[in-house]
């Protein structure tokens, strides 16, 4: 699956969702986890209304079935969910690599069920 990290230093989640311009992908499954590189967004700076660059962020991450971040706010957190991409806080703003452990081990034993349905993300076909 893959999974998106919103981050000012490429090392670490520690950028908030709405003020990211980068977000680094990986593909992360039970056995292997690989960069597959970067998806750049508008900037805070960039006029426009707020709800369009959530909205742009959610297109730009549209392949994604969970997206760490350092900070999101509730509305962009439900425009996410509804698109079937699952928020995630990074409280300590660990390193990417750490995360992706982490998740790895997570998938090789009995993920929840949320993140079961999140994996299944690229094999069902999106509705509306």
């Amino acid at each position: 699956m893959k999974v998106a990290f919103a981050s000012t230093d490429k090392v670490h989640v520690n950028e908030h969702f709405g003020q990211a311009e980068e977000f680094y992908i990986w593909d992360i499954g039970p056995e292997k986890a690989s960069f597959c590189g970067v998806v750049q967004v508008e900037s805070e700076d960039a006029p426009g209304h707020s709800d369009d660059k959530i909205e742009a962020r959610g297109e730009a991450l549209a392949d994604c079935a969970l997206v760490y971040v350092g900070e999101i706010g509730g509305p962009a957190a439900a425009r996410l969910v509804a698109k079937k991409i699952h928020p995630i806080k990074s409280k300590e703003q660990e390193p990417i690599t750490v995360v992706v452990e982490k998740l790895q081990d997570v998938l090789k034993e009995n993920p929840p069920p949320w993140l079961k349905k999140a994996m299944l993300k690229g094999d069902r076909p999106s509705v509306g």
